[in-house]
């Protein structure tokens, strides 16, 4: 599977988005990393939230996209099982609607909420089907985000969300 089969704004393994044709599956490989799933937003959105953290992010730190994380470590041998769910309500579910709400702190970083029945929805569906598997961090209720900022000073975290939030006006993302 490849993401030319997956929706433009779809679920995806983080897997799924590494390596070429000649790496074998994570899933396959001993000491394979645990999977991250998140949700996508669109294009303008990325480019926002990403210029944000390469601003305000630590870059030693900075080594992701901005993302929403929907599953923090499920079993790299889930892959596939993973793959035929996400085709699965990617064929019987629309696009998950979302709208960044509130700018607010973390203490020591600042993050974007986002706010989605849809895409809680969604991840419930996830979390039932694999429910035994999951860590206690992945049991517990979501709250999805954006972190554009972490691990600095709670003086520049702060800083950072005065700024964010003089501005900030609910949108959909």
């Amino acid at each position: 599977m490849d993401d030319s089969e997956l929706p433009s704004r779809a679920l995806r393994p983080s897997h799924l988005a590494s390596g070429g044709a000649d790496t074998p599956p994570p899933a396959r490989v001993a000491g394979a990393a645990p999977i991250v799933i998140t949700g996508t937003m669109g294009a303008a959105d990325q480019r926002y939230f990403d210029a944000l953290r390469r601003a305000h992010f630590p870059p030693e730190r900075n080594y992701l996209s901005a993302h929403i994380t929907l599953f923090h470590h499920l079993p790299p041998s889930l892959l596939e099982e993973l793959a035929a769910l996400f085709r699965a309500i990617a064929a019987d579910t629309p696009p998950p609607r979302a709208a960044v709400s509130a700018v607010y702190s973390l203490g020591r970083g600042v993050a974007f909420r986002i706010d989605s029945p849809d895409l809680i929805a969604i991840r419930a569906r996830i979390a039932d089907r694999f429910a035994g598997l999951l860590t206690p961090q992945d049991q517990a209720a979501p709250r999805l985000h954006v972190t554009v900022q972490n691990k600095v000073a709670p003086p520049e975290a702060r800083a950072l969300l005065a700024e964010l939030a003089r501005d900030f006006r609910p949108r959909p993302v």
